[in-house]
């Protein structure tokens, strides 16, 4: 049976990061989709005025898809080895996004490199979270790229998706010090509970700088 999830309060959106629309959320996971549920946990306790339309996962194991059913959120497998280029892909999401109505792109924990067929169908309204202080370590193993290189802090970083990994500008971000005897799975565990903190936080504030 599936564990509580680590996200027990909604978090905390000030007022100033209040949106008076609802946005309508797509979005893209490709593991346990806990950022995913931190963000409709926040949507069910009246932090952020926002709907998620419909989540897209790419892996068939996914548990991100349980927590779909289980938040009664439409859930559609786009397996990427079914799809001839990451283009082909990006066609098929933009094309699934657009059936659903969705406004913003959520890349919720999504393991592969989005093209600019998704980044120009939803220009600056794709974010991304990663788990590192960018620019610092970017791309793959953003946390054992912390450990090896022996630094003191880390944390992670909601952006707005570019065509370069892991780049476009900076919406927010939350520090984690490293302990002495941390390994990637428990700093991993510490930067998480920062990621459902912050994520709907910055969905807001993109919501706010970037809207017409």
């Amino acid at each position: 049976m599936e564990q509580t999830p680590s996200f027990i309060s909604p978090p905390l959106i000030p007022e100033d990061l209040r949106l008076p629309e609802t946005l309508k959320l797509g979005v893209l996971a490709s593991g346990s989709g806990s950022n995913f549920e931190a963000i409709a946990h926040s949507i069910a306790q009246g932090q952020l005025n926002a709907q998620i339309q419909v989540l897209i996962y790419n892996k068939p194991k996914a548990k991100a898809r349980e927590r779909a059913e289980r938040l009664g959120i439409p859930a559609i497998l786009l397996n990427h080895r079914h799809f001839r280029s990451r283009e082909a892909l990006d066609h098929e999401i933009v094309n699934t996004f657009k059936q659903h109505d969705v406004e913003w792109v959520i890349m919720a924990g999504w393991m592969r490199i989005v093209t600019p067929v998704l980044l120009d169908a939803y220009c600056d309204r794709v974010l991304n979270i990663h788990p590192s202080l960018l620019p610092s370590f970017p791309g793959v193993d953003g946390v054992e790229q912390a450990l090896a290189a022996g630094v003191k802090v880390t944390g992670c970083t909601v952006h707005i998706a570019k065509e370069e990994v892991d780049s476009g500008p900076i919406l927010m971000q939350a520090a984690v010090p490293i302990l002495p005897d941390d390994t990637s799975e428990t700093l991993h565990a510490r930067i998480q509970v920062q990621e459902h903190l912050i994520f709907p936080r910055a969905i807001a504030l993109a919501a706010l700088q970037y809207s017409e």
